[in-house]
């Protein structure tokens, strides 16, 4: 069952395969995270990818992480954990709650690990649309979980595991600045140009220009979520050409056009 209950976008199913099954997922925004004390036993996985705002998390095996927009969160079964932003403060998250021996290998073998349950993923717009594309396609529960495991493996191998390079970090923070360019994040890396572009693409798995494209259009998405610009405003706030190559760009990386992407946004009243 898939539907839309504003301000969230809610799965739910209870179908399975041999491999696993997605039982639960959803959009939560204004959300306060889950109880803190006591803390919350899941007893599935979970993942959850942090939209906005920021917060902690902890777990009963000692794991504590301040947690900012990027991180991706994996809950693990019968681990007591808590998370959620601070007191009086709110964020939006995406998250998927599923179980199945597959997982469990993935665990066995160290892929999912709960030493290291936070991993830093951006840009925002990309990696929320390839966990939505997870319960958003119309399938049947084994592909969701096959389609799961690629978008893990995808993150895993995008986020490393390790600290970011500081030349990397620094490209990343230049890159996401309005009216920036792959050319000034290269000279302020100390790099040619071509170096700097293949070190950035095998570092992060997209080129420098689609890295900021994408960092563009999560800027755009959030004067949408404003209501307070026209698409032509947008495209010149941002440094696009005309509102024309702003809305085919938009579309490209959020899979729906501006308007599509305005009447999802919760009403007011």
């Amino acid at each position: 069952m898939l539907s839309e209950i504003k301000p969230r976008i809610v799965f739910e199913t209870a179908q399975g395969s041999p491999l696993g099954r997605i039982t639960l997922a959803g959009l939560l925004r204004n959300h306060t995270g889950v109880p803190e004390k006591p803390m919350r036993t899941l007893g599935n996985y979970a993942l959850v990818y942090l939209l906005r705002g920021r917060g902690r998390f902890t777990d009963a095996r000692g794991f504590r992480r301040k947690l900012v927009p990027g991180d991706l969160l994996t809950v693990f079964p019968e681990i007591p954990h808590w998370y959620g932003p601070p007191k009086n403060a709110v964020w939006d998250e995406f998250y998927i709650v599923f179980s199945g021996p597959v997982f469990d290998v993935w665990r066995a073998k160290g892929l999912l690990d709960p030493t290291n349950p936070v991993r830093h993923l951006e840009p925002l717009a990309y990696w929320r649309r390839r966990l939505e594309e997870v319960i958003l396609v119309e399938t049947d529960s084994l592909q969701q979980v096959c389609s799961l495991q690629h978008v893990l493996a995808e993150a895993l191998e995008a986020s490393g595991g390790a600290r970011e390079p500081d030349w990397l970090a620094r490209a990343c923070v230049s890159l996401g600045t309005e009216h920036a360019s792959p050319q000034a994040a290269a000279r302020n890396a100390g790099m040619g140009y071509e170096t700097f572009r293949k070190r950035f693409t095998a570092a992060l798995g997209v080129s420098p220009g689609h890295y900021r494209m994408m960092k563009l259009i999560d800027q755009a998405c959030a004067l949408l979520v404003a209501g307070e610009l026209t698409n032509q405003e947008i495209a010149d706030r941002l440094g696009f050409t005309d509102q024309y190559h702003f809305s085919r760009k938009f579309k490209q990386i959020i899979g729906m056009t501006t308007k599509q992407f305005r009447h999802k946004l919760p009403q007011p009243g």
